[in-house]
């Protein structure tokens, strides 16, 4: 029988033990005051009172160890789940504590971990914690327990945080709920987990920007991949896509040691909900709040030392989007974790739909691409029919009757519903528009509890499930606000839906509780809804209210204001197949608006028109002209067009020409689909008959992974688009096959005479024979691009080995940020990789691409005289060679009398562009540079920390002020260290000095601490530097104000500007008469 989580049975001493309401421990609601750990833990072994309940698990100890008064024996509470899905227990060791024979040598420290410490009789002393119970024991021949007193208290603590830790999170994943309505079938995670997708981005640091994504086997690879080995981690994924459901294996995993798994040797796991957090700044006082109860035994110091001193930890912060704090004005923790300045070495994982403003550039991105065909047939065999294959054909038979769910279904949440509801319902039906079926699937909620209702002794629902306009209203509000919100109190969800309105959703399902700690220790119960599309379907039948009523002149514009079919895609799609006349409102409001949002309208169309066939002329129409799916298109984009592909497959209609624009990432063979770099998938391009394949272009390819396209894929492609009549791959990033070996290519392609070319790293075309499955080439001049991926640059040197073995000129190599240094003894090029560039002599124009972009520059590459001239000398066709990048520092002159004769009569043009925009021509006949100021004349000088840098960069300074060149931005990051004494020159962290400049208009300084007296001799500085009107403090630490007397009168006079930019972001303005900081 489920036990009623209200029902506090008492301990011996009075005190009501936690139970199944997840709270933790005898601190929840005991009067431990003035009490010890060590008091608590005899206390328990005493009694042999297992707290919060007995367990069907773990009674094996307790009758073996039931008159072993020195036993520690702590049961965790009976859930609801454990009667119905019951986890495996595993005896394995979780955490071992140790003693040495010197009990105060122990109190020294928390490293009691070494599963080998000996006692002085030799016997091997442990703590063990099993699956079910925790037993402080020996693991000797006697099987004796261990005696408390041979504890420390630091060991103590920390055996009962990690059992805390065990039984909060046990309370979470014990109580999957697949389907919400039906609340009395709770399941295990570990029994109905199933991997969806994943994937990560493969780049060096995190980026905002859209890259290509590459597959993870499983999620274990996540933490074993050394692609993605960080302490900082991304997940990303979209409501519903199991993140929460991930963190909760995780934490299955953790509590049972299970083999195989990332969390097997970790010590102490951390999992905590963002949205639970609001006005807690300390992530110890969220851990002692959250997990551990309102009055633990473990403190916030504790904690704090417990994460700092273990073996190995990890943390888990689920649902950042969700964090209430996330945009608060002053700094928390969490906040300093995702900038690295707290836990630095500690491994953190965050989950959000989408990436913070604070992120450490090592930051590793992975995310949930949700279910394949392959992970929704797993599920369905694990969590839903067992091994009856005719229950698992009819399920997918009904998926596939109904292709409009299709993509719906990709969402983990709404395919585990989709799934139970098509098993359990034999009037399952056939759905003609998402809207469809979302009816649907909510008359089943209501069915569900009135039958329920009509048992003995049973709550009595009475609600009229069409009669929500309030709920309507309240789910509308808040998804219609900037920043969407849709979290409510329990008392403020009451006050404007009423008591038995709420009751009954709740018990719907529809709406979910949530118990949340305040930084009070205060709680509270916070209501949100099962899943955000459930939101979106009563704002929608508000918006259908509102757009419905006699003579209403509401603003389309203003009514979505803030609602972007990215975001909410649905409430467009409810509406307008709830009301068509609404319908045939939102439509052309969409077709109006910009951003390419015809393909949407068109599944708009459907939903209000309610049937395939009322869109098929807007299919025909689409699909007659070429379809082009962007790298830049979001998700929501994407997936209607390839919806509408599908339909029009389902339909026999002709694709004249699909474009996959810089979006392709590979073909899967297994499941015979194409993959794009967001993660969806074509899985039915059978109707096309142009397939073309675009990549980046040269100049842009650097920082993306070539593509290699193997045989395999190349014949999977064709066999898969079975009306494809031409396929085209353009882009340098795409690396096809050599050839392909006649005897692969089936007879069925031969004859088709599929017209298949692609553009190689040379940029020359190639064109596929079929007779012989080699490639024709055409007579376009070559030219060839390495980038920084070595499996490019091992393609582009065979092919710059066979081109010069040819003598065929080339007439440009461009090395894309993969220059190193040119070796003088061996006259080659050596690229980042370590490959080297031999094959020189036919190329006519060399361009050395860097990091051009704005922030940390890369380390410096210094290009002496002597590499210079070795490699124009080597290259003996060379007309022109290019050095465009921040990172390269060429020499300030070539003197005339070290060029060789045959250089000057070559008259090669050498350029370079400096750190300042400036564009540089080395003139032969005297071997200076002519300087050429950009075309928007703005001149900035960098100086960062490292020592050849700030010279270089004093070298710069002083060819410019000779020049009489404006420098519009000194900037010094990390570099700048004091004034000397006199005020007339910068000093700088390797000793360089900066003497007063008369030509810079602004100064910078950056990530410094600066006291007042540094600070008031940076005023007298920038006093002497007769230009400056802008001195700028950025992530500095300064003085909270500055005596107005002490400041120099110049500064006034002249009005310049100082400004101070803390890393919260906020910007300050330092008052020269007052001497304090006001915000701008």
């Amino acid at each position: 029988m489920d036990r009623d989580p209200s029902d506090d049975r008492e301990l011996p001493d009075g005190n009501p033990s936690p139970g199944g309401d997840g709270n933790l421990g005898p601190g929840r609601h005991g009067t431990r005051q003035g009490g010890s750990l060590m008091s608590w833990l005899q206390l328990a072994a005493r009694r042999h009172t297992p707290f919060g309940g007995t367990s069907g698990r773990g009674s094996s100890h307790s009758s073996q160890h039931s008159h072993q008064s020195d036993i520690i024996h702590i049961q965790r509470p009976l859930h609801r789940a454990d009667e119905i899905a019951p986890s495996t227990s595993r005896d394995v060791p979780m955490i071992e504590v140790t003693d040495d024979q010197d009990d105060a040598s122990t109190d020294e420290g928390m490293s009691a971990t070494d599963p080998m410490e000996q006692t002085g009789s030799g016997e091997r002393m442990d703590s063990v914690c099993t699956g079910d119970d925790w037993v402080l024991r020996h693991h000797s021949r006697t099987s004796l327990g261990k005696p408390l007193h041979r504890l420390t208290e630091k060991q103590k603590k920390k055996l009962f945080f990690i059992e805390a830790l065990r039984t909060r999170y046990k309370v979470d994943y014990d109580k999957i709920q697949p389907i919400p309505y039906i609340k009395d079938r709770l399941y295990c995670v570990d029994k109905v987990y199933v991997e969806g997708g994943f994937e990560f981005m493969p780049t060096e640091h995190v980026t905002r920007g859209s890259s290509s994504w590459e597959r993870l086997e499983s999620y274990k690879s996540v933490f074993s991949d050394q692609r993605i080995q960080s302490v900082r981690r991304i997940f990303e994924g979209e409501p519903g896509y199991g993140k929460t459901t991930f963190t909760l294996q995780l934490a299955y995993d953790w509590c049972h040691r299970v083999e195989g798994s990332p969390m097997q040797d970790v010590e102490v796991l951390i999992i905590l909900r963002m949205r639970q957090l609001s006005g807690i700044r300390s992530i110890y006082r969220a851990i002692e709040v959250y997990l551990l109860g309102s009055d633990p035994l473990v403190r916030e110091a504790d904690i704090a030392a417990i994460i700092r001193e273990s073996k190995s930890a990890v943390v888990i912060l689920d649902g950042y989007d969700e964090y209430p704090d996330q945009h608060s004005r002053r700094e928390t923790d969490v906040q300093r974790i995702l900038k690295l300045d707290l836990f630095a070495n500690t491994p953190v994982i965050l989950t959000t739909r989408y990436l913070p403003d604070y992120l450490a550039p090592i930051t590793k991105r992975v995310r949930l691409t949700g279910f394949d065909e392959i992970a929704r047939d797993e599920y369905i065999r694990k969590a839903v029919v067992g091994e009856d294959k005719v229950a698992l054909s009819i399920i997918k038979a009904r998926l596939k009757e109904n292709p409009v769910l299709e993509d719906l279904c990709q969402v983990p949440l709404i395919f585990v519903m989709f799934a139970h509801i098509a098993y359990e319902n034999q009037d399952f039906q056939n759905f003609k528009s998402v809207t469809e079926f979302f009816r649907y699937m909510i008359r089943c909620f209501h069915e569900h509890l009135k039958n329920k209702s009509k048992e003995l002794n049973t709550v009595r629902y009475s609600i009229d499930e069409n009669d929500h306009a309030a709920l309507d209203k309240l789910a509308f509000l808040a998804i219609s606000q900037e920043n969407q919100w849709i979290t409510w109190s329990r008392e403020e969800i009451c006050k404007q839906l009423g008591q038995d309105f709420y009751k009954t959703y709740l018990a719907l399902g529809i709406f979910v509780e949530e118990e949340v700690s305040s930084y009070n220790s205060s709680r509270e119960v916070k209501v949100r809804f099962y899943h955000k599309l459930f939101c979106e379907w009563y704002a929608a039948h508000h918006i259908v209210h509102i757009l419905s009523q006699p003579g209403q002149s509401v603003s389309l514009k203003e009514l979505f204001r803030h609602m972007k079919p990215e975001d909410v895609q649905y409430v467009y799609r409810f509406a307008c197949g709830l009301n068509q006349d609404v319908g045939n409102s939102i439509v052309p409001y969409l077709q109006r608006s910009r951003g390419g949002l015809d393909r949407f309208t068109i599944l708009c169309l459907l939903e209000k028109s309610g049937d395939v066939k009322g869109i098929l002329g807007s299919v025909h129409h689409m699909c007659s002209q070429t379809v082009i799916i962007k790298e830049g298109d979001n998700r929501m984009l994407q997936r209607s067009t390839i919806q509408l592909l599908d339909i029009a497959a389902g339909h026999g209609i002709l694709v004249s020409s699909l474009h996959l624009d810089q979006c392709f990432s590979n073909f899967d063979v297994t499941n015979t689909c194409i993959v794009l770099k967001s993660g969806h998938r074509l899985t039915n391009p059978k109707t096309v008959e142009v397939l073309r394949v675009s990549g980046r272009i040269r100049e842009t390819v650097g920082d993306s992974k070539g593509i290699e396209v193997t045989r395999e894929v190349l014949l999977g492609l064709f066999q898969t688009c079975g009306s494809l009549k031409e396929i085209r791959f353009e882009g340098r990033e795409f690396l096809l096959p050599h050839s392909v070996p006649t005897e692969m290519i089936p007879p069925t392609l031969k004859t088709r005479k599929i017209i298949v070319s692609y553009e190689d790293t040379r940029g020359m075309i190639h064109q596929l024979n079929w007779d012989d499955g080699h490639w024709q080439t055409t007579t376009s001049e070559p030219a060839l691009r390495i980038s920084q991926e070595v499996l490019d640059q091992q393609w582009a040197l065979e092919e710059l080995a066979r081109l010069t073995t040819d003598g065929i000129p080339v007439s440009c190599l461009h090395l894309d940020q993969c220059f190193s240094k040119f070796e003088v003894t061996n006259a080659c090029i050596v690229l980042t990789s370590g490959l080297r560039v031999t094959n020189l002599k036919t190329v006519k124009v060399l361009h050395v691409g860097g990091f051009t972009g704005r922030g940390t520059i890369p380390s410096r590459i210094e290009v002496t005289r002597e590499e210079l001239l070795g490699l124009l000398q080597t290259c003996e066709t060379l007309e022109e060679i290019r050095f465009e990048g921040r990172e390269f520092l060429l020499p300030h002159s070539v003197p005339a009398e070290v060029i060789p004769p045959t250089l000057k009569t070559r008259n090669i043009m050498v350029s370079y562009e400096d750190r300042r925009g400036m564009i540089h021509q080395l003139n032969w006949d005297d071997g200076q540079w002519q300087h050429q100021i950009t075309a928007d004349g703005y001149v900035r000088v960098d100086i960062f920390q490292e020592e050849l840098d700030q010279q270089w960069g004093k070298k710069e300074l002083a060819v410019l002020s000779a020049a009489g060149v404006s420098i519009n931005r000194l900037y010094l990051g990390r570099s700048f260290s004091n004034i000397t004494d006199n005020t007339q020159s910068i000093i700088l962290t390797s000793g360089c000095t900066i003497p007063v400049l008369h030509t810079v208009q602004e100064l910078w300084i950056r990530y410094t601490e600066v006291d007042l007296e540094k600070f008031l001799r940076i005023l007298a500085y920038t006093k002497e530097c007769t230009k400056i009107a802008a001195l700028v403090f950025g992530y500095c630490k300064v003085p909270d104000e500055v005596d107005a007397k002490m400041i120099p009168h110049l500064l006034k006079r002249r009005r310049v500007k100082v400004y101070w930019v803390p890393k919260t972001g906020e910007g300050y303005l330092l008052d020269l008469g007052a001497g304090n900081w006001k915000k701008r």
